[in-house]
């Protein structure tokens, strides 16, 4: 692996043969978490693929010439010409293996993996999600000076880093951006001294064994396991909406809102999430029609005093979604009017759903006692019904689903782990 400069891009890469380029900045979590696989992936294709690394900040009229916008981002070439996909953002390991084995012949991609030798990784603690309750847990154990890995599918904050401000974190005068309250945590659990392994992918748990295997090859044991996996969206599963999302349909405000400038949008749900989040969008958005099953919403009313003082604002109630189409570069959302049972269509540019969550139990569900939500049951100390199990954040039954609650959960469990450890 070799790191060079815009001068050397027209040689190493452009006459390079079969390259893979990293372009990376500096204070850049994505490019930390991508950076020992790209180093890993090396040692097995670099025979065939040259692994060539660029910092971005002293290369930036190269990046916009080939239409970098993040970091980190991986580009790959093949004989001079762009192949393949960019992969940008929280990286996985198993996609950078996907695009370096379009490169290769089908013999070659064998006879590398050949080479490919599993790995086992010892811990006292596994905290399975980098949420708030997990960076809490993580941080409290570090402290304890007990050995501790953070596993997670994506970057570490969970929700909180795609949520455009939080105003009710103690100890903050102003609101704080949900990515810089997400990324403080992280760094201060880091910094502690918590290993890292995320934007993984996880394709096992064995809760009785205590061993997660990700990416394929790793195998993670630890004489205990908190989960905090934390939710996901609920889907509304009408006709479309599979198809279209990420492709016009979106669950994230912070993430997409930006795109919507001076557009028509659709906002589905009435909750606190979907009426805060509207807010957001109309910050970008021309119009915005919300779409809600009942007949008033039941976010916070400071909430909902703010949006309906909003202009651009207005609401479809007792409406639900039948279907979504596109035609063109719009979208039409077919809604029922539920008094009526008439059906309307409405144009936009886009839809944002906002109508809760679920739990992500789904590598585990069957181990655990759950409520009747599918929510994980735990005690005063956070243990699950089974030994050296805990449970922390959204992922647990409770009322209350909250940052500050997720926190909460998170001390609670590394204390009880460190008290038993002693």
């Amino acid at each position: 692996m070799k790191e060079i400069n815009a001068s050397e891009f027209e040689s190493e890469v452009i006459k390079g043969g079969k390259v893979v380029l990293d372009f990376y900045s500096t204070e850049c979590p994505p490019c930390e978490a991508v950076a020992p696989k790209f180093e890993g992936l090396s040692k097995l294709y670099g025979e065939d693929i040259k692994f060539l690394k660029i910092f971005r900040q002293q290369s930036r009229e190269l990046a916009e010439q080939l239409g970098v916008k993040s970091s980190p981002s991986l580009l790959f070439f093949d004989n001079g010409k762009q192949v393949g996909n960019m992969l940008s953002g929280g990286i996985k390991r198993s996609e950078i293996i996907k695009e370096l084995d379009n490169m290769l012949s089908e013999s070659r991609q064998q006879e590398i993996k050949s080479h490919l030798k599993s790995s086992i990784s010892e811990y006292d603690v596994m905290i399975l999600g980098a949420g708030p309750g997990g960076l809490t847990a993580g941080l409290y154990l570090c402290q304890s000076k007990i050995n501790t890995v953070l596993i997670d599918i994506a970057l570490p904050g969970g929700q909180v880093s795609t949520t455009h401000e939080v105003s009710n974190y103690p100890g903050f005068i102003e609101p704080q951006p949900g990515y810089m309250l997400s990324h403080n945590m992280s760094e201060q659990t880091k910094q502690c001294g918590s290993v890292y392994k995320v934007a993984v992918d996880v394709n096992k748990i064995d809760l009785d064994k205590k061993e997660v295997i990700i990416d394929e090859f790793e195998t993670v044991k630890a004489k205990k396991i908190i989960i905090a996996t934390g939710t996901s969206p609920n889907l509304m599963g009408v006709p479309g909406e599979k198809e279209l999302k990420g492709k016009g349909i979106s669950y994230c405000a912070t993430c997409d809102a930006k795109y919507y400038n001076d557009k028509d949008v659709v906002i589905v749900g009435g909750g606190n999430s979907a009426v805060e989040e509207a807010d957001f969008i109309s910050k970008f958005a021309k119009k915005i029609t919300m779409v809600h099953q009942f007949d008033a919403f039941t976010a916070n009313k400071q909430a909902q005093e703010k949006l309906f003082a909003n202009p651009k604002i207005s609401t479809l109630f007792e409406h639900e979604p039948r279907g979504f189409v596109r035609e063109g570069d719009k979208i039409i959302t077919e809604v029922e009017n539920l008094k009526t049972k008439t059906t309307s269509k409405l144009i936009s540019d886009g839809v944002f759903v906002f109508i809760g969550m679920k739990p992500n139990i789904e590598l585990f569900k069957d181990k655990l006692k759950l409520d009747q939500w599918g929510y994980i049951k735990t005690d005063e100390d956070m243990r699950t019904s089974m030994k050296d199990i805990y449970a922390v954040g959204d992922v647990i039954s409770k009322k209350y689903r909250q940052i500050t609650t997720a926190v909460a959960d998170g001390t609670i469990a590394a204390v009880a782990i460190a008290k038993e450890m002693d």
